[in-house]
């Protein structure tokens, strides 16, 4: 199986609150990743991370039907799964391409297991494509870090859940804008992701660089930092790319 696990993948702007299509994102040489990885005239299935929030869905879907086409990549069909047809997923043998979707990691890891995505990825040999909340949930043990309000400070919020397998890296998305952030009254990092980084490796994205997974290599492009047992250092810059080993 390939994967490409990105932060953020781009496809739209919003105007006015409004989405509008655009290319997907081209830092660090993403559209070029893609091209060489996707299948002509590919069969795509989206998953969304809130299946319940079917105008957002119809609205995301109609973007990345236009994005793919503005950037370079064919597809004969883009096909899109939530709560109203759980069943397409029992066709993904027919499917070139998968893409998850950013959002809530736990709401989206359940929506996944209620479709059995991992026992149906066993025989995929396509690739997968997925930003944010849904490149977390590729993991073999996801890390799903308090993300609303009130999660930071539940003590019943789990923040380890069973992932997808596609990779064992626990990618942090969107470090540029997390790591000054808080949430609860807590600093994200200082409060949050250092402590709960004791005996666990992440890889922190910035919005714009991302994972290649073909088989057992995984390459790391642009700018992302290791955090592990409460330290943080970089492991790449933008416009390079690193071998990955974790």
């Amino acid at each position: 199986m390939r994967a490409i696990l990105t932060s953020a993948l781009g496809g739209y702007t919003k105007t006015n609150g409004t989405r509008v299509p655009s290319t997907l994102l081209q830092a660090n040489g993403l559209i070029e990743t893609l091209r060489q990885n996707w299948p002509g005239r590919a069969k795509a299935l989206i998953l969304f991370a809130s299946p319940s929030a079917f105008e957002k869905n119809d609205s995301l879907q109609a973007c990345l039907e236009e994005a793919f086409a503005l950037s370079g990549l064919s597809v004969s069909s883009v096909e899109a799964c939530d709560e109203r047809n759980p069943d397409i997923v029992e066709r993904i043998g027919e499917t070139d391409v998968i893409v998850l979707t950013g959002g809530h990691v736990p709401t989206q890891n359940l929506f996944l297991k209620k479709l059995r995505l991992r026992e149906r990825l066993a025989e995929f040999k396509g690739l997968v494509v997925a930003w944010s909340a849904g490149s977390m949930n590729c993991a073999e043990a996801v890390y799903a870090g308090p993300d609303l309000e009130g999660e930071a400070v539940d003590p019943l919020y789990q923040r380890w859940l069973d992932g997808l397998g596609i990779t064992r890296i626990n990618i942090f998305p969107h470090y540029q804008a997390l790591r000054d952030s808080t949430l609860d009254g807590l600093r994200m990092m200082e409060d949050i992701t250092l402590p709960d980084s004791m005996g666990h490796t992440f890889v922190a994205l910035n919005d714009g660089s991302y994972v290649a997974i073909d088989g057992d290599r995984q390459t790391l492009y642009g700018e992302a930092y290791l955090i592990k047992d409460g330290e943080i250092r970089q492991l790449c810059e933008d416009n390079a790319s690193v071998s990955l080993n974790l």
